[in-house]
């Protein structure tokens, strides 16, 4: 992709993420968890602008994700940043569209979730809770990261039946996430398919011993010989829901930046841990 394209893109959807703030969850009251839904508790307490705590919020977090990780990917995500926080400020003097609290959740969670789907497939982040999760993961690797991801956001939704005094706030809030990380798994990942790996790395038992231990999934060995080097190798077969696929490819990249990976689609997969052959039979 190129960089203009992907920056159009990053634009774009940043914008549509601040439309989701600003006409829909900010003014109906809705912390739907994450960066966002703190700044909107903090807009309800403070006055400040809900684009400007974006910001503000996010600065001390992408330092910690520049020490931890260092600056390789930080430029993309600095610049949604930047144009949510501005876009959710000019956009804040605009009527919201709806008054209605489930009208408001169920669209600012659509529109929520499809933005920031879309900004991470071209490989950008909007930042917060998702460098969070990623520093927690590495020191904690034994922790799931939806797990993660549901504890954060079921404090900031306690946090908000609290702040806006009523328990509706938090009912709302708490669809508002639902929906919000099931558009999010839909664009990002698709429906129903799985994903199919065959990795060629010389550090095989490595990258086989993380994917059982970090994502419990099964890991098979092929025997294969290199035609130009002559040289028997270990290939992995393994199988994956879509969900997990990035993480296959993280680990993948980590242990040997060097491995020869592909990646197709598998439209059905049976056997332990997926579709029962007597339950499609049904």
């Amino acid at each position: 992709m190129g960089l203009i394209k992907q920056y159009v893109q990053i634009t774009f959807f940043s914008i549509l993420f601040a439309c989701s703030i600003s006409l829909f969850l900010d003014p109906n009251n809705l912390a739907p968890g994450g960066v966002t839904g703190i700044a909107i508790l903090l807009n309800s307490v403070t006055g400040v602008e809900t684009g400007t705590l974006v910001f503000l919020l996010n600065v001390p977090i992408l330092l910690l994700g520049w020490w931890k990780f260092g600056g390789k990917f930080i430029l993309s995500t600095v610049y949604a940043i930047v144009v949510v926080s501005v876009a959710t400020n000019l956009l804040s003097v605009f009527p919201p569209l709806t008054r209605d609290p489930l009208g408001a959740a169920l669209a600012g969670a659509f529109l929520t979730g499809l933005s920031i789907a879309s900004i991470m497939k071209v490989h950008a982040t909007t930042g917060g809770i998702d460098i969070i999760v990623k520093i927690l993961r590495r020191k904690y690797p034994h922790l799931k990261t939806n797990n993660i991801y549901l504890l954060l956001d079921s404090v900031i939704v306690i946090l908000a039946m609290l702040v806006f005094g009523n328990i509706e706030a938090g009912i709302y809030a708490g669809i508002t996430v639902l929906v919000a990380s099931y558009i999010m798994d839909l664009v990002l990942y698709g429906r129903d398919e799985a994903s199919l790996f065959l990795i060629v790395t010389d550090r095989s038992e490595e990258v086989a011993g993380r994917l059982l231990d970090e994502l419990k999934v099964g890991v098979t060995y092929l025997n294969g010989m290199g035609a130009f080097t002559e040289k028997e190798k270990e290939i992995i077969l393994c199988a994956t829901r879509k969900v997990q696929a990035p993480k296959v490819e993280e680990i993948v990249k980590e242990v040997d930046d060097n491995a020869f990976l592909i990646v197709t689609k598998a439209k059905e997969i049976y056997g332990e841990g997926y579709k029962s052959y007597d339950a499609e039979l049904i």
